[in-house]
């Protein structure tokens, strides 16, 4: 059955107080929403869920104590029938397509206008998916099937720290910042299973990968 805009309680997850009180106006100027949970950081968001179970979780990917999509897996088991919606700066294909084998209803870009925080809100809550990129789901999805377990620019991370790169150098080099560089240092963790750098780079020779 989907929802309605009569019955909305939703978790904001986001590192950045700012950001969370912008998401709370625009989403309480809407009819029926109400925002019952702000969390700054992964474990946070996770006990705050559990405890509120709300029907909506928007969710930051670059949070301290663990990624959204770290915890995105603990979401869907722990608070089955949510929705949820990323919230991101990152607006790289793969990353979104990452999104989508963890299970999220939406993406939205962090510089998306209110409308469109509203229009993502409503197309998730009744049973559909929100993308504010260009990308088109189907395409999304495809890129979601690849084989390769890791992004493509989590492998120029990945190679970087087997080349003994630091988390500031790697930012640097990829013109990223330090945040989203630990962002992929996890994720690539979870996909491979492999925390240590010497695993990592074990890795990265039998593969024989490179940051092309």
């Amino acid at each position: 059955m989907t929802a309605t805009l009569e019955m909305i309680s939703v978790l904001v997850a986001d590192d950045h107080a700012v950001v969370r009180a912008g998401i709370r106006h625009i989403l309480e100027s809407m009819p029926g929403v109400s925002v019952v949970a702000e969390a700054s950081d992964g474990p946070s968001a996770l006990q705050l869920a559990r405890e509120h179970k709300p029907d909506l979780i928007i969710l930051d990917v670059s949070m301290p104590g663990g990624s959204g999509l770290n915890v995105l897996s603990d979401l869907r088991r722990d608070v089955q029938g949510a929705r949820i919606l990323i919230l991101s700066m990152h607006d790289d294909a793969e990353y979104i397509a990452e999104s989508v084998r963890a299970g999220t209803n939406g993406y939205l870009l962090k510089d998306s206008a209110a409308t469109d925080l509203r229009a993502a809100v409503r197309a998730v809550m009744n049973g559909g998916s929100f993308f504010s990129s260009a990308l088109s789901r189907p395409r999304v999805e495809a890129i979601a099937q690849q084989e390769s377990p890791i992004t493509k620019r989590e492998r120029q991370v990945l190679v970087r720290v087997a080349a003994g790169g630091t988390n500031k150098e790697i930012a640097a080099a990829l013109g990223i910042s330090h945040r989203t560089v630990e962002t992929h240092r996890e994720s690539i963790a979870r996909k491979l299973g492999i925390s240590s750098v010497a695993g990592q780079t074990r890795y990265v020779i039998e593969h024989h990968l490179t940051d092309d």
